[in-house]
């Protein structure tokens, strides 16, 4: 199979130039037909545009970004950000989108109590699989780099989402997402990977750049950083997973800054050349 017929892009790789409905036209008209969608420039577009865009350009949504945020410690706020994931369901459902990208979620400002917040982020996760399974949909776990803990993801290691994904003991409405930016450091990352086997839905692929000046907005194209991508793929692969590579790109000070045609370009050949 050609390298670019898995080739999916994130629409953060080029948020910042593109709406959804220039990134749909952009990507395909670049031959790349796999796409993650966030949902404030779906609701921008609106959905029901959206879906006859996709539809109509031969687009594969790889993920709606994000759900969860399921940390609140106030019981009104922790069953509003339940409502909102359902709605996130709802839509990824109408998006046919292969999963929705899940973050936990951080600890409460103020709050030091980190296992609590685990426990609670859990405890909504055990309320959406029902939603998520009569929907057909599949809620991906995305644990972050634990320099994100305190304030986006009490989910820092690929490990503990296993846990949690044994823990829950789901079926298909819930899986593993594997961004390489947020685990390529962990020293189980092999035996991790294999564990999570035919959890794994969604594979992110960019770089960790040696230089890096901000730890969420600074990430590097493949190949521009010290990631062993190739390594990366073969345990995924191993492990199964035959899915799209989605380029996923936070980059304030670069590639946000470039011509989107040229970014799609380099991807392309970044695709072919670094991993």
């Amino acid at each position: 199979m050609p390298e670019d017929a898995l080739l999916s892009i994130n629409q953060v790789t080029t948020r910042e130039q593109w709406s959804l409905r220039q990134a749909i036209e952009g990507y395909a008209r670049h031959g790349v037909h796999g796409i993650a969608v966030w949902r404030d420039k779906l609701h921008e577009l609106g959905v029901p545009e959206a879906v006859g865009m996709l539809r109509g350009h031969g687009m594969t949504v790889t993920g709606l970004c994000v759900g969860g945020l399921l940390t609140a410690e106030d019981g009104a706020a922790f069953q509003d950000a339940l409502d909102e994931n359902r709605r996130v369901i709802d839509e990824a459902a109408a998006l046919d989108a292969q999963c929705i990208v899940f973050v936990a979620g951080g600890v409460e400002g103020g709050s030091r109590d980190l296992k609590g917040a685990r426990e609670r982020c859990l405890e909504g996760l055990a309320a959406l699989l029902p939603d998520a399974a009569a929907a057909g949909v599949t809620i991906a776990l995305e644990p972050l780099h634990p320099m994100l803990c305190a304030n986006r993801s009490v989910l820092s290691t690929l490990k503990l989402a296993n846990e949690w994904c044994d823990r829950l003991d789901a079926g298909p409405e819930l899986g593993i997402a594997v961004d390489v930016y947020h685990v390529w450091w962990d020293p189980d990352l092999e035996e991790q990977i294999a564990r999570a086997g035919s959890r794994i839905v969604a594979f992110h692929i960019n770089d960790w750049l040696a230089d890096t000046r901000d730890l969420r907005l600074d990430r590097g194209m493949m190949g521009d950083g010290v990631i062993d991508l190739p390594a990366i793929r073969r345990m995924v692969e191993d492990a199964g997973y035959r899915g799209h590579r989605e380029v996923e790109i936070f980059s304030e000070r670069n590639w946000w800054r470039r011509d989107p045609d040229e970014v799609v370009n380099i991807i392309k050949e970044r695709n072919r050349s670094a991993v």
